[in-house]
């Protein structure tokens, strides 16, 4: 995450992908507006630019909701965004293992290798948010299976976005 200083009123928080999963060289980054759920805060997301006004997004939103990878997307001036144009049939998985729990480094562990050996692409953020691609007809079942036991511990909160 940066900070830095906004239009004057409040400073504005950028939330950046660390290691997104479509990087390439020739990447656009847009925001998303979080303002909604934290007063100030934006998520960075990579895509790949369409045409002037259109970008398919090339990175797992961690904070954004009804977007994911591969959906295409409309920005304004500020390259803030401001529609998703067409779905790309993509879900996310997301997690957020509680920072302070006493199993949050085991569960870490136990999920990358998760995500690993079911072969799906994915991004950590400071090591303790995880998005996960499910691309269209993946059965996040199992996945879903590891995460119950620790959310009922108290320990992650997880949910899929389509």
């Amino acid at each position: 995450m940066r900070s830095g200083s906004g239009s004057g009123r409040h400073s504005i928080t950028i939330i950046t992908h660390e290691d997104p999963i479509g990087r390439g060289p020739a990447n656009y980054m847009i925001h998303a507006d979080l303002s909604d759920r934290q007063d100030g805060w934006r998520e960075q997301l990579w895509t790949r630019q369409l045409t002037e006004d259109r970008f398919e997004v090339t990175c797992l939103p961690f904070f954004t909701y009804g977007i994911c990878y591969l959906d295409v997307v409309t920005i304004d001036s500020n390259h803030l965004v401001t529609s998703v144009v067409q779905k790309s049939g993509h879900r996310t998985l997301r997690v957020a293992l509680v920072a302070k729990h006493q199993d949050r480094d085991q569960l870490h562990e136990l999920l990358h290798g998760k995500v690993i050996e079911a072969a799906l692409p994915h991004e950590w953020l400071q090591g303790t948010y995880l998005s996960v691609d499910l691309p269209p007809g993946t059965d996040p079942v199992a996945l879903a299976e590891t995460l119950k036991a620790p959310a009922q511990a108290g320990a992650l909160h997880w949910e899929i976005d389509a």
